[in-house]
């Protein structure tokens, strides 16, 4: 297996802008969107909605477009190519319109989804932070060929008192929905609009949709009911909260590249052109000197307290970076709580470990070292050790401005190594770049894999890709995908303590599965059999349990024992 750190020849990046100020436009219109559900605030995770169906919202995230404002002499103007990404369990609730021409306006019209043209435009030439880059918005499917205009996922309570899930994809470009809000306000200098999204609205008027008799999926397909009842509920949604006219902001400061040398070499991060582009750190660029330098400390054992382990010995380059153990060993052979995750392609990751406890691999990188199960070492005793040697010195002063050896410089440059192991020359990226071919059988798992299960629109898929889409085959995101528990591993509720969090994990790459066995956050299963058998197979009923599965069957998928061979067939495809 070959990581390969230059693929195409894309370049991400340029030291230079790092040093560009970022700042907001006279003539701007800042939108604040807040989410209720009739009168009261939309809550998620909460079984709390409606009358006759009790339900739940754990995901409400949506893209808007095709801007515009009714001008008092009722001319409508456009604001060409702007775009919106609102996700609520994100935060992600407030958004720019620039370019606006000061005057006074009546109106402000927008449509909910991607015009054709764009929806089927390539998503990877995007920058990390628009709107339209599928690894922010995690809103765009291979299987569509398109974006998902709006994502509304949640629980409800059947009337045999189950708990069940619903997911409402909006997709496709007939669906591309108009909306209008009326609200004269005046644009000079910066002005703001507070609007609010009723859920409540979405789901009853006009039309009212139920759970249970019209269905609990729909991933908009050509005459679907539900479908064209979003979009006729969508034009009601939307409503004018309030309006605001601040005196002034300030400007967003610039980003300056931490400890830069005065000599150095920008290390070219190059990658699959299929990829969205990566938000790489901007205030610690790739450089050839940082790279070099964190790969060294990376496979040196003097991290660790007794001199026996590194970074490598858990995370080996042979087994996709992972551990081909179910439980790492540490110092004085101890074992850790969960399976060593791989380390490839984290440039488009944005939390870290199975409970997503680090926000960044600078801070993720230096738990390991003082963690008692892992490599146990004191941070300060660390950093002596590395000043003391003549070699390290030399190239922590090659990396970095001055010459002082700090723990921090140390967790940069692992940093910047680790953001440059990637992996994307798989058997299933070679076809798609149309220089191979996939047998009949790997055929048949692809489009299982990417099909959903909703027997209401005849459609018997895997549904895999809700959880496992894009070009990393994961959404980065975390989900409770129906392991009963093991060990009293809360997931990612041990470290946020929301219930709607409870026995969630990180969504893993399905990249290098025959490389990074065993599988699950406790490295459960050995085998892609059982992990196949897991999701055909009943799930542990829970709260928590992701929509996209507590929609499933009580027994679950009941996978044929070809079509279980034909997933296995594609996932292997996926390895380098």
């Amino acid at each position: 297996m070959q990581y390969r750190r230059i693929i195409s020849s894309v370049v991400v990046g340029v030291i230079g802008s790092l040093l560009s100020a970022v700042n907001l436009l006279a003539g701007s219109l800042r939108i604040d969107v807040e989410h209720g559900y009739g009168a009261q605030p939309l809550s998620l995770n909460s079984l709390r909605y409606g009358e006759e169906e009790k339900h739940s919202i754990s995901r409400l995230s949506y893209l808007c477009s095709d801007f515009s404002l009714l001008g008092e002499d009722g001319v409508w103007l456009s604001l060409a190519d702007q775009y919106a990404y609102v996700d609520v369990a994100k935060r992600r609730t407030r958004f720019q319109l620039t370019n606006v021409p000061e005057g006074k306006y009546k109106s402000l019209r927008f449509s909910v989804g991607v015009p054709e043209k764009k929806n089927h435009s390539d998503p990877a030439v995007y920058p990390a932070d628009h709107p339209l880059n599928p690894n922010l918005n995690q809103l765009h499917w291979d299987w569509t060929g398109g974006y998902i205009f709006l994502a509304l996922e949640g629980k409800y309570r059947s009337s045999e008192k189950e708990l069940k899930g619903f997911v409402y994809h909006l997709a496709n470009d007939p669906q591309l929905s108009q909306v209008t809000v009326d609200c004269r306000f005046r644009v000079k200098q910066r002005t703001g609009l507070n609007l609010r999204f009723d859920v409540e609205r979405l789901l009853n008027q006009p039309r009212q949709i139920s759970f249970e008799k019209d269905g609990a999926s729909t991933h908009s397909h050509a005459g679907d009911p539900i479908a064209s009842a979003l979009v006729a509920n969508l034009t009601s949604v939307f409503s004018l909260v309030n309006i605001q006219y601040p005196e002034g902001e300030a400007p967003v400061a610039a980003v300056t590249p931490l400890y830069l040398p005065e000599k150095y070499t920008p290390y070219g991060f190059k990658m699959s052109k299929r990829f969205p582009r990566p938000a790489l750190p901007r205030d610690n660029p790739l450089l050839v000197e940082r790279v070099a330098l964190g790969k060294k400390l990376f496979h040196d054992v003097k991290l660790s307290k007794d001199k026996s382990i590194s970074c490598a010995s858990c995370h080996i380059e042979e087994s996709g970076f992972s551990d081909s153990q179910q439980f790492s060993v540490g110092v004085g052979g101890r074992l850790g709580k969960r399976h060593s995750m791989p380390l490839f392609n984290l440039a488009w990751k944005s939390s870290f470990f199975w409970d997503g406890r680090a926000g960044s691999l600078r801070e993720q990188v230096l738990m390991p070292i003082q963690d008692h199960l892992e490599m146990d070492m004191n941070l300060n005793e660390l950093e002596e050790d590395l000043r003391a040697d003549p070699e390290y010195k030399a190239a922590f002063s090659k990396a970095f401005s001055g010459d002082t050896v700090t723990i921090e410089k140390m967790a940069l440059a692992l940093e910047n190594f680790l953001l440059t192991l990637t992996s994307s020359n798989s058997k299933f990226d070679k076809v798609m770049a149309g220089k191979g071919k996939l047998t009949p059988e790997e055929q048949r798992g692809m489009k299982l894999f990417f099909s959903e299960y909703e027997p209401r629109s005849g459609s018997y898929g895997a549904d895999c890709f809700h959880c496992h889409g894009g070009a990393d085959f994961s959404d980065h995101q975390f989900h409770n995908n129906g392991l009963a528990p093991a060990n009293g591993d809360r997931g990612r509720y041990d470290f946020t303590k929301l219930d709607g969090d409870k026995l969630k994990f990180s969504t893993p790459s399905l990249r290098n599965l025959t490389k990074t066995a065993p599988y699950m956050h406790d490295g459960r299963f050995t085998t892609l059999e059982e992990v196949i058998d897991h999701y055909s197979g009943a799930m542990h009923q829970s709260e928590s349990l992701d929509p996209n599965l507590a929609k499933h069957p009580k027994l679950g998928l009941q996978l044929k024992s070809d079509d279980k061979k034909a997933l296995v067939a594609f996932l292997k495809s996926l390895s380098e």
